[in-house]
């Protein structure tokens, strides 16, 4: 069913399995101990840190995977997206596994929009089962979106921290798990803002007019099966 904006899902997809992974900043913080894994340092072991990252989108869709209790033989299709060109790490990441590659884009919305399209396509039924999936990395966002961290360059006391982590789950309509019963396809509100060390101003137009945090929200319920 759809009504403007927000599709309701018929079958409700099902949250069968997740695994979030994140660098020792993101360990520190109040969430620290509900994540499954954390790095001891931001290199994770790699001699780059886009290694890293795309090391944390392998990790994280291998412990979703195992977390659901499947083979990776049972996952139809991989979504997934991060911060970097033609999402790099994302894409060498799906070079590890051997089921189909749809690559998202959406910044701080990419994991909200990853699910919202994969449990449309579960929904519909025209995949048995999904992983959606998202990372970033603190020191590849600032080479991306700032300045590379080789130049010293003084950070804002108030300016964000883009997270160092990754995080995925497997969608399906069998097993047991929360259950996704909508999602809300948002619009682009561009008020013109561009300090770059300001993207909860950026973001802020679209949360106060279509009420979402970020661009797509699906509405996961706890309903058991």
């Amino acid at each position: 069913m759809k009504a403007n904006q927000t599709v309701k899902f018929k079958n409700k997809p099902i949250i069968i399995g997740s695994y979030s992974i994140v660098g020792p900043k993101e360990g520190k913080g109040s969430f620290g101990p509900y994540f499954n894994y954390v790095v001891n340092d931001d290199s994770f072991g790699e001699d780059s840190y886009e290694k890293a990252e795309k090391k944390m989108l392998i990790s994280s869709i291998v412990g979703a995977i195992e977390d659901a209790k499947i083979k990776p033989n049972d996952v139809n299709l991989l979504l997934a997206g991060d911060l970097l060109n033609q999402i790099i790490s994302s894409s060498y990441a799906a070079r590890n596994f051997n089921f189909a590659y749809l690559g998202v884009f959406g910044a701080c919305s990419t994991m909200a929009e990853s699910m919202a399209i994969g449990a449309s396509l579960v929904d519909g039924g025209q995949f048995e089962t999904v992983v959606c999936a998202t990372g970033s990395h603190f020191s590849t966002a600032e080479r991306q979106f700032r300045f590379p961290l080789e130049l010293g360059n003084q950070r804002p006391p108030t300016s964000q921290w883009t997270v160092t982590g990754a995080g995925a789950c497997v969608l399906s309509l069998k097993g047991r798990g929360p259950r996704i019963s909508m999602a809300t396809f948002g619009k682009v509100i561009d008020f013109g803002v561009k300090d770059v060390n300001d993207m909860g101003a950026v973001m802020a137009p679209a949360i106060d007019i279509i009420g979402l945090c970020g661009m797509i929200l699906p509405r996961i319920s706890n309903t058991k099966i």
